[in-house]
């Protein structure tokens, strides 16, 4: 099953992602962004996601489609997001999985992002 997984994944990697609940909030924070120097932006933005290669790919050229900027991309690869979190230190994390919420939140500020197959509430 990964197999297929990571063939999709190369399949589709030049062609960017549609977008969900967060796009136009990034959006909005590059825009705060882009009116200051990069090294001196009050906001800095991480995407920090258990994808792996080659996964990455199709996540950057969709950002950079969109012209947004993100200051950090960490691939995980499917290790725990809470540990990396808590020795990372953000000021908020989102995510749309609750076991990455549940882990993530014994360490920093957390919120549920209710979209996608995995991140749908149980019927």
């Amino acid at each position: 099953m990964r197999e297929a997984a990571d063939e999709s994944e190369r399949d589709a990697a030049a062609k960017p992602l549609s977008g969900g609940p967060f796009k136009e909030f990034l959006a909005a924070l590059h825009r705060i962004q882009a009116d200051f120097p990069e090294d001196h932006s009050p906001i800095r933005t991480a995407l920090v996601t258990a994808r792996s290669a080659p996964a990455h790919e199709r996540v950057i050229r969709t950002l950079r489609a969109w012209n947004i900027r993100i200051d950090e991309a960490l691939f995980l690869g499917g290790l725990d997001k809470g540990e990396f979190l808590k020795a990372f230190e953000p000021d908020f994390y989102f995510d749309d999985q609750r076991g990455h919420v549940e882990s993530a939140g014994r360490h920093v500020a957390t919120g549920h992002v209710p979209f996608g197959i995995a991140g749908r509430k149980p019927a």
